[in-house]
């Protein structure tokens, strides 16, 4: 049975908190997983939520810093020492290639796992399989940053009505899926678009093109929204989102499931970032993010 879901490991930035981990998400993806942005104690929080080395194909980091990256020793230790048996990407900014290289091998350990290295140079697509598309687009922040999005292939659906008015039923269903055509009935004529399912994972950034991009037309969005609205003077400096301006985005771009995450320790009511987004006009299912939260892709429409 197919799983698609996101698992929150932590949602804190710059600092742990009490509740709050440092920055981890798992997204499982039938019978993959990303794992995005692992700081520090993802390696603890992997073992509460019931996640293990096994389960992680890709590990996409969207910049270096430390509270979104410093996990990644440990990470990459376990995958070894668990020894994975598949091949595991590692997406990151290339221009932190020796960032990525140092936590790699920050201390002695025997390796056992195919790990891949394939660094973001620019926006564009970093990998294609039967399952997905995984794009990047440059986001605004103090150092260089990328967000990530999954793109599934469009499919199609079967019309009943259709069929039965051309007479198709039984095995046949199955030929004119495999062939396109059968009996000088088209495919086309008894099904329509399935618009395949679309994830985008966007972390520490101004307003920008890259986050309009990555949001467009999401079933799922992972977003920081690490300032309320009346720091906004704030966010801009340090790089950041607020939470109105994380669900106006999420508005414009038609995302049916919004997540915010990657609070500032300074706040300790996260039911106000719900409130000042369902200001800002954002209708759909939200999610304020909290540590081992797990939040389903929403079914397809």
């Amino acid at each position: 049975m197919s799983v698609r879901e996101l698992v929150v490991l932590g949602t804190a930035s710059q600092v742990p908190t009490r509740h709050r981990n440092h920055n981890g998400y798992l997204l499982r993806w039938d019978g993959e997983g990303l794992l995005f942005d692992p700081g520090e104690g993802t390696q603890r929080q992997m073992l509460r939520a019931g996640v293990a080395a096994h389960d992680l194909n890709r590990i996409c980091v969207t910049h270096f810093h430390g509270d979104h990256s410093l996990g990644l020793a440990g990470v990459i230790q376990r995958i070894n020492l668990d020894r994975v048996p598949h091949e595991i990407t590692a997406h990151y900014p290339q221009s932190g290639r020796h960032f990525f290289e140092r936590m790699r091998y920050a201390t002695a350990y025997r390796e056992t796992v195919d790990l891949t290295e394939v660094p973001v140079a620019g926006d564009g697509t970093l990998a294609v399989t039967d399952a997905y598309r995984l794009e990047a687009r440059r986001l605004s922040h103090p150092v260089e940053s990328f967000g990530y999005r999954l793109v599934e292939p469009d499919g199609r659906r079967m019309l009943p009505e259709r069929l039965a008015a051309h007479g198709i039923k039984g095995p046949d269903v199955g030929r004119i899926q495999r062939d396109g055509a059968i009996g000088g009935v088209l495919l086309e004529d008894v099904s329509e678009v399935r618009r395949g399912q679309r994830f985008a994972f966007v972390m520490d950034t101004r307003l920008c093109d890259g986050v309009h991009a990555l949001a467009q037309d999401c079933d799922l969005l992972v977003i920081e929204s690490t300032f309320l609205d009346e720091d906004e003077d704030l966010a801009v400096e340090h790089g950041h989102l607020t939470a109105g301006q994380a669900a106006r985005v999420a508005r414009d771009a038609g995302v049916r499931h919004l997540v915010l995450t990657h609070f500032s320790q300074r706040y300790t009511e996260p039911e106000e970032f719900e409130r000042q987004a369902r200001a800002a006009g954002f209708e759909g299912e939200l999610s304020v993010a909290h540590d081992l939260l797990r939040v389903p892709v929403p079914k397809r429409r």
